[in-house]
């Protein structure tokens, strides 16, 4: 039987650098010639605050949060499911688990950029209560971005 877990970590976790650079692979497939630009954008640092689930000890899927210029603000980033273990809601509790710390250190709005091509990951979001803004910062005129935002509450 599958067991389900998560690990709060940092930036610098072995299982989300594996998961990260399995998700860097995928959005190379989809975003060409784009995604170079889009590189400098994803890139963590130790601000970051970061969620990987595991299934019996083997990471499946991640995400992470960094504060923003704006006190109120988190950015969500790196979202990624293995391909394996997609539609099993694994995506939806990394984002409930980080919209909930987000909380915890007082964070009362979350945003986040994907890309048009990710169907899959708007689909989410939207389920998930955020709604779409204006492209901000970096993606601001990017044809293949959509940015969101949403107000968070404790799940």
């Amino acid at each position: 039987m599958n067991q389900f877990s998560h690990k709060r970590t940092t930036a610098a976790d072995p299982d989300f650098l594996s998961l990260i650079a399995q998700l860097d692979q995928d959005l190379r497939g989809r975003y060409q010639p784009y995604q170079a630009f889009y590189d400098g954008f994803n890139k963590v640092d130790d601000s970051a605050r970061v969620v990987v689930i595991l299934e019996n000890e083997k990471p499946v899927g991640c995400g992470c949060f960094r504060p923003t210029d704006d006190p109120l603000c988190v950015e969500i980033k790196r979202m990624f499911v293995a391909h394996d273990h997609r539609r099993q809601g694994i995506a939806e509790r990394v984002l409930r688990e980080l919209e909930n710390w987000a909380l915890e250190e007082r964070y009362p709005f979350a945003r986040l950029e994907t890309g048009n091509m990710q169907l899959e990951a708007v689909g989410l979001y939207l389920k998930s209560g955020y709604q779409r803004i204006e492209n901000y910062g970096p993606y601001a005129g990017m044809s293949t971005s959509i940015c969101m935002e949403k107000r968070l509450v404790f799940s």
